[in-house]
C-alpha cells in the first residue's frame, strides 16, 4: 500500500536560506568525489582554524560542575548581571538582569523575539540584502517581510526616506543589522538616529542585529542603537559566536530596553517563550562573564597586522585590480559583498555563476539573491581564509568572469 507524500507546513516554500542551500549540498557532494574545495559559503571562525579565546574555555570547564540541571528561562543568573553591566556601561537605558534573555545562538532568539510580537500579516521592516534567517523567521512566524533598499551607490547604507514609505498600519518592527551581514557597512550615528526617529513616530520596535558590534576595520567605530532609542522599544542581539569565535557554543543574548511601560507585555511574551525551551545551553554560558570582563582578543586580528584585517585587504586589492568586480569595501563584519560589472555582468544570474564557479573552481560563494536582493549581481564571501587562500579564490573567480566576458563578446560579434 502506497502512501502520499507527507506534506509540509505551505510557508517553508517561501523560506530560502542559500548559505547552506543547495549549492552547498552539491559542495557535499563534490567532496565526497574527492575534490578539494575552498568553501567561503558560511561564516564559522572554527573551520578556519580559529578558536574561543583560552580564557572562556577555562570558563566552561570550571562551570560544568554545576551545569547539569536546568537555569533560569532567560538565562544563568551571573551570565546575565555580565551582560547587564555590560550594557549599563555601553550606555543601554534601564539594563538589567530581568531584561536580558539568553538563548541557543541569536538565531533561536530571533525567532522568538518575532514569534512574540507578530499576529498573522503583520509586517518587518528588514533591509536588502538582509541576513536571510530574518526573513524565514518572518515568514515562519506568519508575518510578512518588507524590504528597504541598501544599494552599493550608497554605501550599502539605508535611506530613511524610502524605510518611511513603507510603512503601513500593519508595521510592527524595524530590523537593522549593524555592522552589516552581507555588506560589511557600519552605521553612523546621524544615520542610526534618524531610524530611532522613525521607530518613534510610527510606534515600531526597534530589533538591532549587533552579533558583529566588536568587528571593525581602518578606524571604523561601532555605534550600539539601544543607547540612542532610549525610551523607545528596542531589542539588541549578541552573542559569542563571532568577535569570540565561538559559534559551536550556541550562546547568544537579546536584551530589551526602552520605556518599561511601553515594552512589558512583550518582556512577558518573551519570557513565555522562553520558558516553553525550558533554557538555554547552560555549561556554555558560564564563558558569558569571562568574555565580557576578560582580556579583548579581537582587536589583534581585525588592526593593521592581524588577520581578518589581511584578509579584508586581499579582497579588496582583488576587486581593486579585476576589471570584472566592484566593491564597498566592508567596514565590519566578516564579510565582502562584490559585484559583478562589465560585459561578465550581461544576462548576469548570480545562482548560475555561484553554480559554475563550484563546478569549474572548486570555490563556494554565496550568491547575492540569497540575501534577497532582486536582480543581483553580487555574491558574498567570508573574509576568514588567509590572505593567501583570498588571492587564490578571486583568481578562481575573476577566471570564470573573464570567460564569461568572452561569451559574451563573442555572441556581440556573430
Amino acid at each position: 500500500m502506497h502512501h502520499p507524500p507527507l506534506p509540509t507546513r505551505e510557508s517553508l516554500r517561501e523560506v530560502r536560506y542559500d548559505i547552506r542551500g543547495e549549492l552547498s549540498r552539491r559542495a557535499h557532494e563534490l567532496q565526497g568525489q574527492g575534490r578539494e574545495l575552498i568553501r567561503l559559503n558560511i561564516g564559522n571562525p572554527g573551520a578556519f582554524g580559529f578558536r574561543a579565546p583560552e580564557h572562556l574555555q577555562q570558563a566552561v570547564v570550571a562551570g560544568l560542575a554545576g551545569a547539569d540541571a536546568y537555569t533560569h528561562q532567560q538565562g544563568l543568573p551571573a551570565a546575565r548581571e555580565a551582560l547587564a553591566d555590560f550594557h549599563r556601561r555601553r550606555g543601554t537605558p534601564n539594563a538589567s538582569a530581568e531584561r536580558i534573555f539568553v538563548g541557543n545562538g541569536v538565531s533561536e532568539l530571533i525567532d522568538i523575539s518575532l514569534r512574540a510580537l507578530l499576529d498573522p500579516g503583520d509586517e518587518v521592516l528588514l533591509p536588502s540584502p538582509d541576513y536571510p534567517l530574518w526573513s524565514a523567521a518572518t515568514i515562519l512566524n506568519q508575518g510578512r517581510p518588507v524590504y528597504y533598499p541598501c544599494t552599493p551607490e550608497h554605501g550599502f547604507l539605508p535611506e530613511p526616506a524610502a524605510i518611511e514609505a513603507l510603512i503601513t498600519p500593519r508595521t510592527r518592527a524595524l530590523v537593522v543589522i549593524n555592522p552589516n551581514n552581507p555588506t560589511g557597512a557600519n552605521y553612523p550615528p546621524e544615520l542610526l538616529r534618524v531610524l530611532v526617529d522613525i521607530a518613534a513616530r510610527h510606534r515600531l520596535l526597534l530589533m538591532a542585529d549587533e552579533i558583529y558590534d566588536g568587528i571593525t576595520y581602518d578606524g571604523a567605530e561601532f555605534n550600539p542603537l539601544a543607547p540612542l532609542a532610549g525610551d523607545v522599544p528596542c531589542l539588541t542581539f549578541g552573542g559569542l559566536s563571532k568577535v569570540w569565535r565561538a559559534c559551536g557554543w550556541r550562546v547568544g543574548w537579546g536584551v530589551l530596553s526602552g520605556d518599561p511601560l511601553v515594552i512589558g507585555d512583550y518582556h512577558h511574551a518573551l519570557d513565555l517563550l522562553s520558558a516553553l525551551r525550558l533554557c538555554a545551553n547552560v555549561p556554555a554560558q558560564s564563558a558569558v562573564p569571562a568574555a565580557l570582563d576578560g582580556p579583548e582578543t579581537i582587536r589583534e586580528l581585525t588592526a593593521p597586522g592581524g588577520r581578518l584585517h589581511a584578509s579584508r585587504q586581499a579582497v579588496i586589492d582583488a576587486c581593486a585590480s579585476s576589471r570584472h568586480l566592484s566593491l564597498v569595501a566592508p567596514a565590519g563584519a566578516l564579510y565582502a559583498f562584490p559585484q559583478v560589472v562589465g560585459d561578465a555582468a550581461a544576462d548576469f544570474d548570480d545562482q548560475r555563476f555561484a553554480l559554475e564557479l563550484l563546478e569549474q573552481e572548486s570555490v563556494l560563494v554565496v550568491p547575492g539573491s540569497g540575501f534577497n536582493v532582486p536582480a543581483s549581481r553580487h555574491f558574498r564571501v567570508t573574509l576568514l581564509p588567509d590572505a593567501a587562500t583570498i588571492r587564490e579564490v578571486f583568481a578562481r573567480i575573476d577566471r570564470l568572469l573573464e570567460r564569461m566576458a568572452a561569451r559574451v563578446a563573442e555572441r556581440r560579434v556573430a
